[in-house]
């Protein structure tokens, strides 16, 4: 993954750092594409995953669209040049304000997740004198089988209408003129790395979906949202996941109208093995019964193993090519919390102060998550094209 023209590169800048490995990216986005297009499906890129102007940049030329949750987020895509018409808006607490951006730039759909939501917007929408596309986010009760943090398709979550409010909703859009339903929006969690949810995810949307035709209502799409995770453990043998499987399984089991459209929204999976956190080896601490590598990156710039107890493959990069024996390293961060630990007992050459570590498959829920906690400086970010 990386060589002595790497090593040089980031010993030349201020540590730490996000590197992002732009043909990795390219050729990620180019295998979505090449996937959904076999089927006619529409992809939108999850804002939340990286917000980074140049990823952004890249994806709308591979002509993504974008999933965002926020007013900013519709913003930022939109500065990126991506078309209105593409953006897709979520969220389970819009502000007024955002929702007023949405409909004066006429965006694609609001996915709305509640009866009091369907209101507010219709409001707005009145006073503007305008009609706003919305697609109901229905929670399916779908088990992702990931982290209890991360999981958002279950009854017990916060996000989208449950079955048994399913008839006060078609109830409540009957009377609201200034929307105009179009779809029916779902996503069950993410970094789901099995494909049998989304199958079962499948067979619910097609239930849920008949019975709101059985009420009378038809929609010009189905959104499936995203949730598809990325290999942590081995990201240079599993640099993308198969997409190929991904999309054949919806293929195979949803149950689409003539000309309906199937959406997504990826996020992690297009852009989380592209992307890695570089840092340096301020200190080894020798303790009772192990040893502290102490990391001049803390939680601030890669907050998941702290926030998810996630895993992230380390890697000294400075003796990668060392031979021998290696030793166990509690690789931590500076930062004044003891849940500021990238990982315990880790097998590392031996390593010393001033060494490059790599945190690899940062490139999803890192730099768009760091913080000024400390007062911590925000970190550098290079590009492959700049080595």
């Amino acid at each position: 993954m990386f060589d002595s023209r790497h090593i040089d590169f980031f010993n030349k800048h201020r540590t730490p750092l996000f590197y992002y490995d732009l043909e990795l990216l390219l050729k990620t986005s180019d295998a979505i594409m090449r996937q959904a297009e076999k089927y006619g499906y529409h992809v939108h890129y999850a804002l939340k995953a990286n917000s980074n102007p140049r990823i952004l940049q890249l994806l709308q030329k591979m002509d993504f669209g974008a999933d965002c949750v926020s007013g900013n987020e519709i913003k930022r895509a939109i500065e990126c040049n991506y078309n209105p018409s593409k953006i897709v808006f979520a969220g389970v607490g819009k502000t007024d304000e955002e929702i007023l951006y949405g409909i004066n730039k006429n965006i694609f759909t609001f996915n709305c997740e509640s009866i009091q939501e369907l209101e507010v917007i219709n409001a707005i929408a009145a006073r503007e004198n305008k009609n706003a596309a919305i697609a109901l986010r229905i929670n399916p009760n779908v088990n992702a089988n990931t982290h209890k943090y991360i999981t958002t398709g279950l009854e017990e979550n916060k996000f989208g209408i449950n079955a048994h409010e399913f008839k006060a909703v078609a109830d409540k859009i009957k009377t609201l003129d200034h929307l105009s339903l179009t779809g029916l929006h779902f996503h069950i969690g993410s970094q789901i790395s099995e494909l049998e949810p989304f199958k079962n995810l499948c067979t619910r949307v097609n239930e849920i979906h008949h019975w709101f035709k059985g009420q009378g209502f038809s929609f010009t799409h189905l959104n499936v949202g995203g949730g598809l995770g990325i290999n942590y453990k081995e990201p240079d043998k599993y640099p993308m996941p198969d997409f190929e499987a991904y999309f054949k399984i919806f293929k195979d089991f949803i149950q689409l109208e003539r000309d309906q459209q199937l959406h997504f929204e990826l996020g992690r999976a297009i852009v989380g093995q592209c992307g890695t956190l570089i840092s340096k080896v301020l200190f080894i601490k020798q303790g009772i019964s192990t040893n502290f590598a102490i990391l001049d990156a803390g939680m601030t710039e890669l907050i998941r193993p702290a926030l998810y107890q996630a895993y992230h493959k380390i890697e000294n990069i400075t003796n990668a090519k060392t031979k021998g024996t290696t030793k166990k390293y509690d690789v931590v961060g500076p930062i004044c919390e003891s849940s500021d630990c990238f990982g315990k007992a880790i097998d590392l050459p031996e390593t010393n102060r001033g060494d490059l570590i790599a945190l690899r498959s940062a490139g999803a829920y890192g730099q768009v998550m760091s913080s000024d906690y400390n007062l911590r400086d925000k970190a550098l970010v290079v590009y492959s094209d700049e080595i």
